[in-house]
């Protein structure tokens, strides 16, 4: 086990973040609830799940379950299971992830199967996507069962659709947003849908919830795509080019192809065809030139500000505040 790994805490920087400030308490006993749920009677699923779970990270989507239910009025305490189980949905795509991208480093430190192997990563995550269905029937919602069963079919096809993109250059913007829809947006979806319905919202009330989380998913993953291009492992955990690097044709990269000169595009699609790393430097000359990166950035904003017009629906509180406040985030935000 890496030394740097927790046994005791699922505490992050994440509960101190004014972002979290609305629903402290809430949040506090979800943590709690993980370190519970994550109890097995083989010691090495609690060592992973510790492991990835502890690694840190801004826990948005259990917020935003939180943040939802909350701001319908919520009384009840279903919303820290549904919290835990989103949680835990999502731990399990990023351990079936780092091992499909044969990834070391995630947050700054080792992946889970850097450190412990593929396939201890592949079993605990699986251990975990059963424990959030576990979970997901205590709830007793049809219909958020209904919204999250769906949603895990949703996410997997994004995830396989990506696969099948790698070293694809003729991907397009379109296919480019449903990928992103499924494998990132779709949980974000999930987790506001799913708090609202907890809360008895109205259905104007439910599809802006609904949608404001597929908005906000969609500007966060943007801003991902941006940063591969424009930031650096100290504050990303992870390396520039990564995505290059993975043949991944992701936004930067179509709209430099698109803008482009021909050598310029032609230079692009060579690079994604055999990724790696070996045209890293005239990749990034060229997004930054082609203006490929700002209108990455302008699409993210556009997501970010339909999310922030669903909020219209909502009573003024400030569980609202906060969930505005996340949207914002989403494009201002520099890992």
């Amino acid at each position: 086990m890496p030394a740097n790994a927790s046994n005791s805490s699922t505490d992050s920087n994440a509960s101190a973040s004014p972002l979290h400030a609305a629903v402290a308490d809430d949040f506090a006993a979800v943590n709690r609830t993980i370190m519970q749920q994550l109890a097995s009677r083989v010691p090495l699923v609690e060592t992973i799940g510790q492991y990835i779970i502890a690694s840190g990270g801004k826990r948005l989507r259990p917020l935003l379950v939180l943040l939802a239910a909350r701001a319908l009025g919520y009384q009840g305490d279903k919303h820290i299971s549904l919290a835990t189980l989103i949680e835990f949905m999502h731990t399990s795509t990023l351990l079936h992830d780092d091992v499909v991208d044969e990834s070391h480093m995630r947050r700054g430190r080792a992946t889970a199967n850097d450190a412990w192997g593929n396939a201890p990563s592949v079993l605990v995550g699986d251990y975990l996507y059963s424990r959030s269905f576990q979970m997901m029937v205590e709830i007793g919602s049809l219909k958020i069962m209904d919204v999250l069963s769906s949603a895990t079919c949703v996410i997997a096809e994004g995830e396989v659709q990506q696969l099948t993109n790698v070293g694809n250059p003729d991907i397009d913007e379109a296919v480019y947003f449903e990928t992103i829809q499924g494998k990132t947006a779709m949980l974000f979806e999930a987790a506001t849908h799913s708090g609202a319905i907890l809360a008895g919202a109205d259905p104007q009330q439910e599809a802006a919830l609904q949608y404001y989380g597929r908005y906000l998913g969609l500007s966060f993953q943007l801003v991902d795509d941006l940063l591969d291009y424009q930031g650096d492992a100290k504050t990303m955990g992870k390396n520039v080019g990564d995505d290059l690097a993975e043949g991944k044709p992701t936004l930067p990269l179509i709209q430099a192809m698109a803008a482009g000169t021909p050598d310029q595009a032609r230079l692009v699609r060579q690079a994604i065809r055999k990724g790696g790393l070996d045209h890293l430097e005239e990749v990034l000359a060229i997004v930054r030139d082609t203006g490929a990166l700002d209108y990455t950035r302008a699409r993210a904003e556009e997501m970010s500000a339909k999310a922030l017009e669903q909020l219209d629906s909502l009573p003024p509180s400030r569980f609202r505040d906060s969930m505005a406040d996340l949207a914002r985030l989403a494009v201002e935000r520099q890992n």
